[in-house]
């Protein structure tokens, strides 16, 4: 790989394109050259502007790359960008990026397809939406081999303030779906929030204010992701102790939600599962009859 590494970036939408305006802006202290392609003209023209040059397709794109960043809308795209990168004369010496969320068992068929011709990818999706990617703030997962982690790395320390090294090809992706996961079951349970609240007469927007003001304080759900297993607890280690208190103040409180609910005839399926499924998921021990 050249002193200037050389990364062509494929997909300018509603996070690529901050992606990508963050590297125009920074390449030349990063040591980056950047060329940029999408289908759609305008969002190229504004990068262009940025500082990054046009490429007139994927294989010509991938042909001077080192580093080719692909963040597209599913794997049906990401498949067919990286058939014009290999077809286009992509080979040894490029590494793919793939940004966009596939399903977990695509990047390893990409990887092969890929391997054929000597290049390298990684699966590389990412958190923190189109703020974090404007701010270089994004979260990024990367499932791939320690070479190809390490060719990637100089693009990915621009756009992310936290990157991870997952595990083999794959990991970043699983990885990515299990944060999603508690992304969108939070999304669903806030969602039920608002109905009760609504229910009971109050400002449902000024519930959102306070939401993210306390989230943004303890953490939101992070909060409690601090052991390196999910296995059950021993009573009276440091993690049952400090849990316990969490225990009995969340039962406390969503004893106190269902019953409101059941006053003012909201259906809370989520709050209830929550009941039943918060001390087992910590790791107390379930209660057996």
């Amino acid at each position: 790989m050249s002193e200037t590494v050389r990364v062509g970036f494929v997909g300018l939408g509603d996070i690529g394109g901050p992606m990508a305006t963050r590297l125009a802006r920074r390449q030349a202290e990063a040591g980056l050259a950047l060329g940029v392609f999408d289908i759609a003209a305008a969002p190229v023209e504004e990068l262009v502007e940025a500082g990054a040059e046009a490429a007139g397709g994927v294989g010509a794109l991938a042909a001077r790359s080192d580093v080719l960043c692909v963040m597209v809308n599913d794997d049906e795209q990401v498949r067919s960008v990286l058939d014009e990168a290999l077809a286009g004369g992509a080979g040894p010496g490029l590494t793919v990026a793939v940004h966009s969320t596939v399903a977990p068992g695509t990047p390893a068929e990409l990887e092969t397809l890929a391997a054929r011709r000597g290049v390298r990818l990684v699966d590389a999706p990412v958190s923190g939406g189109a703020m974090g990617a404007g701010t270089g703030e994004l979260a990024v997962m990367v499932g791939g081999s320690a070479a190809a982690f390490a060719a990637v790395r100089p693009v990915l320390d621009v756009l992310a303030t936290k990157v991870v090294h997952a595990g083999p090809i794959g990991a970043g992706t699983r990885f990515k779906l299990a944060r999603n996961l508690m992304h969108y079951a939070a999304f669903t349970a806030a969602t039920e929030a608002q109905r009760l609240a609504e229910a009971a007469g109050l400002d449902i927007v000024a519930l959102g204010e306070v939401v993210r003001h306390t989230d943004a304080l303890t953490g939101g759900p992070g909060a409690i992701m601090h052991r390196d297993t999910t296995a059950e607890m021993e009573p009276g280690s440091f993690w049952f102790t400090a849990f316990d208190h969490l225990r009995r103040l969340a039962e406390k409180d969503l004893d106190f939600a269902i019953a409101m609910a059941g006053e003012l005839g909201v259906d809370v399926p989520l709050a209830r599962l929550a009941r039943d499924r918060l001390a087992p998921g910590l790791g107390f021990p379930e209660e057996r009859s």
